[in-house]
C-alpha cells in the first residue's frame, strides 16, 4: 500500500514550476513582472540560445535588501500580501510567492540586487534550489536576475523545448505584451548579443500599437473612445473589420497592466463588430481595461493567463459600446463629400495595397497543381461508379443518375480533393511561379514569421519566395501563377493561422494545411464546371478519399431511392 510522505522544498518547488515555468518566455513573463511591480523604469532583458542557455532580466526598481533577497527564495514569501483580505484587491502582477524559488529549482540562479539607499548590494547563487551562497556585491541600484541551463536537473522537461528560434519568437512575444501594457516603462530586448528592439519610455500608446503592427497597419488604427461606468473603463484600438483573421492571437487584452485573456472580453469584441466580420474570423484589437479589484479574480490560474470576472456582462456591453462608437466615429471621418467608396486596404502585413505581378517562365515544382492532361479510356479503367449525368443546378452542382438514385457532386470540393491529394503525394508537372514586381515586405509578428521561415523550403516547393527581411519583417519575392491578382499577404496570413492554430508544428502537418489552402483558392479560381463532371469523377475517385474536400466538406451526396420515395410518401 502506497505510503503518503510530505514531499521535499526542493522537490515541491520542481512541481510548482511545472505551473508557472512552461518555457523560456515563462521565466521572462514572471521576472518582468516582478520588475514592474519593483517600480522600474528601465527593463533590459538578454538571452542567449533561445532562452534554454541564458535568461538575464535587469531593471532599475526598489531593489532588495540582503534579508529580502534570502526571504525571496522561499516558496510563498511575498511582498504584497498581508492578509486573506488582500486577495480581493490585488493590484499587482505577481502575489504568490513562487515564482522565484520555482525558478531557481529548475536552473543555475543568480541575484544581484541593491536598494537605492544602501552602499553595497547582496549575490545570491544557486543550483537547482539547493543552499544559496550569499556575499556582497558592488551593482547599480535595483536588480538582476540570472537564469541558466534551464531545466538542466529535469530532463524530461528539457526535451520538449522548441528550437532556438521558436523559443525566441515567444520570448519576443511575451515582452511586446508587457512593452504595449506599460507604454511608461523602456524596453530593451537583446538575443545573442544583438539588440532586437529598444523602446523609450516615453511612447505613447499608439505609438507602441503602431510599433508592434507596422507602418502600414499603424495608419488604419481606429482609436476607441473611453467607455466608464460601474466600476470599470475601457480604451483602446482596432483595426477595420477587412484585417480580421482566424484566431485571437491579435487581440490584445490588458486588464490592470495585466496581459489577460477571458471569453466575456471577445465576446464584446464580436458584438461590436457584429454584421461586419465572417464567421470563424475575430477583430484585431488592443484594449486596455482598468476595473475595480473587487469585480476580478486573478487568482484562478497558477500562470495567471485567466480572470474570473464577477459582472462579466458589465464589461462586455462597454467593450462593444467602445467599438461601435469608435468604428462609427471612423466612417463619418472618412467620409468623403462625394460620397466615393473607400479604396481597398492591403491585407494584414502588406506594405503595398496590390504588388505589380511580373510573369516569369514556368519553374518546375513538385506540387502539381496544374490540371493533368485527360486520361485515354483504352488506356486504363475509370475507377469511377458507373454514374450518368443527366443535368446541373444552378451551374454550380452537377445531377448523376447512380443505380440507387440521385447523386449531387460539388465540383469545386472535388477538384480540392484532387489537387490536394496530388500535391501531397508529389507528382504531376509543377505548378508555374510569378515574381512580383515590387516585393512585398510583411510585418507578421514575431511568433508568425518564427513559422514562415521555419517552413521556408515548403513555400518554397509551393511557388513562395520569402526571405527574412530583418527588423521583424519579411520579403516575399514570388507567388504561385494560379494566384493571379489576388493578394499574396492575405493567403499567406491565412496559412500562417491555419498553421498556429494547429496541434503540432511538424512539417508534415504544415505540408497538409498548405496544401489545404492553395487547393482550395486553385479550385476557386478554376471554378469547375458542372459539365465536367465525368472528367473529374474519373480524377476523384483516383483519390485516397474522394468522398470529402481536404477540409471535410463532401465531394457527393447521395439520395437513394427509397429515401426519395419516402419523402414523397410513397
Amino acid at each position: 500500500m502506497p505510503v503518503i510522505r510530505v514531499l521535499d522544498d526542493v522537490l515541491a518547488s520542481q512541481v510548482a514550476a511545472g505551473e508557472v515555468v512552461e518555457r523560456p518566455a515563462s521565466v521572462i513573463k514572471e521576472l518582468v513582472e516582478n520588475s514592474l511591480d519593483a517600480g522600474a523604469g528601465e527593463v533590459l532583458v538578454e538571452i542567449r540560445r533561445g532562452g534554454a542557455a541564458q535568461i538575464r532580466v535587469t531593471d532599475d526598481g526598489c531593489g532588495m535588501s540582503r534579508e529580502d533577497a534570502l526571504l525571496s527564495l522561499q516558496r510563498h514569501a511575498t511582498s504584497k500580501l498581508m492578509e486573506a483580505g488582500d486577495l480581493h484587491r490585488v493590484r499587482t502582477l505577481g502575489f504568490r510567492g513562487e515564482a522565484v524559488p520555482s525558478i531557481a529549482s529548475v536552473s543555475r540562479f543568480r541575484l544581484v540586487t541593491r536598494p537605492e539607499a544602501e552602499l553595497a548590494g547582496t549575490e545570491l547563487r544557486l543550483e537547482g534550489g539547493g543552499e544559496p551562497e550569499v556575499r556582497e556585491a558592488g551593482c547599480a541600484a535595483g536588480t538582476m536576475i540570472e537564469v541558466r541551463d534551464l531545466f538542466f536537473n529535469v530532463p524530461a522537461r528539457r526535451k520538449f523545448l522548441r528550437t532556438e528560434t521558436t523559443e525566441s519568437a515567444h520570448i519576443e512575444h511575451q515582452l511586446r505584451l508587457h512593452a504595449l501594457a506599460a507604454e511608461g516603462v523602456r524596453f530593451r530586448f537583446q538575443k545573442d548579443g544583438r539588440e532586437v528592439f529598444e523602446l523609450p519610455a516615453g511612447m505613447s500608446r499608439r505609438d507602441r500599437v503602431r510599433w508592434s503592427v507596422g507602418t502600414s497597419l499603424g495608419s488604419e488604427l481606429v482609436e476607441l473612445p473611453e467607455v466608464t461606468g460601474k466600476g470599470l473603463k475601457v480604451m483602446g484600438f482596432v483595426l477595420p473589420a477587412r484585417h480580421a483573421r482566424k484566431g485571437r492571437r491579435h487581440q490584445c487584452v490588458f486588464l490592470n497592466g495585466r496581459p489577460v485573456e477571458d471569453a466575456a472580453i471577445s465576446r464584446g469584441l464580436a458584438e461590436g463588430f457584429r454584421g461586419a466580420v465572417a464567421d470563424g474570423l475575430h477583430p484585431a484589437a488592443w484594449l486596455w481595461i482598468e476595473i475595480e479589484p473587487a469585480l476580478v479574480d486573478v487568482n484562478v490560474h497558477p500562470a495567471k493567463r485567466e480572470i474570473r470576472l464577477h459582472r462579466p456582462h458589465d464589461l462586455r456591453e462597454a467593450i462593444a459600446e467602445s467599438v461601435r462608437s469608435g468604428l462609427g466615429s471612423e466612417e463619418q471621418r472618412k467620409l468623403p463629400p462625394s460620397r466615393r467608396s473607400p479604396e481597398p486596404s492591403p491585407a494584414p502585413g502588406v506594405e503595398s495595397p496590390r504588388p505589380a505581378l511580373r510573369p516569369v517562365a514556368a519553374v518546375e515544382r513538385s506540387l502539381p497543381l496544374a490540371p493533368p492532361e485527360p486520361v485515354a479510356p483504352e488506356v486504363e479503367e475509370s475507377p469511377a461508379p458507373d454514374f450518368r449525368l443527366i443535368g446541373e443546378l444552378l451551374g454550380r452542382f452537377a445531377l448523376l443518375e447512380s443505380e440507387d438514385g440521385l447523386v449531387v457532386l460539388d465540383p469545386r470540393a472535388a477538384r480540392e480533393r484532387i489537387l490536394y491529394e496530388r500535391w501531397l503525394s508529389g507528382g504531376g508537372e509543377g505548378v508555374a511561379s510569378q515574381a512580383l514586381l515590387v516585393p512585398v515586405l510583411l510585418e507578421p509578428g514575431p511568433r508568425e514569421i518564427d513559422l514562415l521561415l521555419r517552413h521556408r523550403e515548403l513555400f518554397q516547393e509551393a511557388g513562395f519566395e520569402i526571405e527574412d527581411f530583418g527588423g521583424g519583417s519579411v520579403r516575399l519575392g514570388a507567388v504561385p501563377e494560379f494566384l493571379g491578382e489576388a493578394d499574396p499577404g492575405a493567403l499567406l496570413m491565412e496559412v500562417v493561422d491555419d498553421l498556429a492554430d494547429g496541434s503540432s508544428g511538424s512539417s508534415r502537418f504544415a505540408l497538409e494545411k498548405l496544401a489545404a489552402v492553395l487547393a482550395r483558392r486553385a479550385a476557386r479560381r478554376e471554378a469547375p464546371k458542372p459539365g465536367e463532371a465525368l472528367r473529374l469523377l474519373d480524377q476523384l475517385f483516383r483519390c485516397d478519399l474522394p468522398y470529402c474536400a481536404a477540409d471535410g466538406r463532401p465531394t457527393l451526396s447521395e439520395f437513394s431511392m427509397s429515401e426519395l420515395e419516402k419523402r414523397f410518401g410513397r
